[in-house]
């Protein structure tokens, strides 16, 4: 069933653990993610970022996708998760990670995305809050839930990029959800996105305490993320380094620290990078031991595409040759259906794992699910 994700993140903070969300990039992926969750009982958050959108439109050159391949991305993406989902007997949202326009939110609203980020953090604060409002104003009366961000994460995203990172004000982020009556709210302490964070990076979980905390003294009904949050397996660099891959400096989030702080207030857990490995990982091994396929009429452009780039785990950046099973799951030969393969079941290596440690496992009953009406209705009713 599809939900706001708003219930979701309710039952998360009403029994203190941390709902994993990940990011979502073709049929396969989407397939493979809605079933290891139904298998697992767990609620379930899918998440698509502005370039998903213009990726999962048919966009090459996602990065630069215009708004009309964003759009017809996020159509695709919604009417993707509403099949899988709508029939499911688990809660499912679909979420818009770091979207940067109201003109964005919209799109994504009207493709069928049960909730969205409107990522102000790297305004002044004042237009941060403004622009928050702004989208909070259009989606709640549609029952849609809205994530904010305060505080700049470092690292690299797709079109999230920062040097530095800037930690969140506990009063401040009060303040924040007080003016803009958002749902929930990504703060910066010690994540970063991409997959070099670092050896040995550290989470400041005391300023999600604090946040927390705060918000609880103050009467705040809201939710807390953790951006940037992939493991980064050493496994999974080892195994795309010894296939011909190129990882450097390569490393996580611990996954004690994650756990350590979905019991501290923070109720959703951003995983995408995990996701990448396993799949790169996969179609690495997959040319390796099928060196024939190098050669096929229709994946010997996925092979040259992944080489030709080693550093980069990302499988967008290699399988515009397949875009049909991509976009829309439709598998030419056997040939792209081994490649497509290697998407579904390194998606499902990345997500099992970190539905049992974060604690979601079997948590779909705790969910009460509502629809976006009766959410919209709940809105109204209390004023947001």
């Amino acid at each position: 069933m599809l939900v706001p994700m708003r219930c979701i993140l309710e039952a998360a903070d009403r029994k203190g653990y941390g709902q994993a969300a990940f990011n979502m990039n073709s049929f396969s992926q989407i397939a493979a993610a809605v079933q290891i969750h139904e298998l697992l009982e767990s609620a379930c958050i899918l998440q698509g970022a502005e370039a998903s959108n213009a990726f999962m439109g048919g966009e090459v050159d996602f990065m630069h996708g215009s708004i009309e391949s964003k759009k017809k991305g996020a159509e695709n993406m919604g009417n993707i998760v509403r099949d899988f989902g709508q029939e499911s007997p688990i809660p499912i949202a679909l979420h818009l990670d770091h979207g940067r326009s109201l003109e964005t939110v919209k799109a994504c609203i009207e493709g069928g995305y049960t909730s969205v980020m409107i990522d102000g953090s790297s305004l002044p604060y004042e237009e941060n809050v403004e622009l928050t409002r702004e989208v909070v104003r259009y989606a709640h009366p549609l029952g849609v839930t809205v994530e904010g961000e305060l505080g700049v994460l470092a690292g690299v995203e797709d079109h999230v990029f920062s040097a530095s990172s800037t930690y969140t004000n506990p009063l401040q982020a009060v303040d924040f959800f007080k003016k803009t009556r958002v749902d929930a709210l990504a703060i910066s302490y010690g994540t970063m996105h991409g997959a070099n964070k670092g050896k040995d990076a550290k989470i400041r979980r005391e300023i999600a305490i604090a946040t927390k905390e705060c918000m609880l003294h103050e009467g705040i009904d809201g939710f807390l993320v953790s951006h940037g949050s992939s493991t980064v397996p050493q496994e999974f660099v080892r195994q795309i380094n010894e296939l011909g891959g190129r990882m450097e400096n390569a490393y996580g989030i611990d996954v004690d620290q994650l756990v350590d702080v979905s019991r501290c207030g923070i109720n959703k857990i951003n995983v995408d990078t995990d996701l990448r490995m396993a799949s790169t990982r996969n179609v690495l091994a997959l040319f390796q031991d099928h060196p024939e396929l190098r050669e096929s009429e229709s994946v010997a452009c996925v092979y040259q595409e992944l080489t030709a780039n080693p550093v980069n785990v990302d499988p967008r950046n290699y399988v515009s040759g397949i875009m049909d099973a991509i976009l829309y799951g439709e598998l030419a030969d056997e040939d792209v259906e081994l490649v497509d393969d290697c998407l579904y079941r390194g998606t499902i290596s990345a997500i099992a794992p970190l539905l049992v440690q974060f604690g979601s496992y079997r948590n779909a009953s705790e969910v009460i699910p509502v629809s976006l009406e009766e959410m919209a209705d709940r809105y109204q009713k209390a004023g947001i």
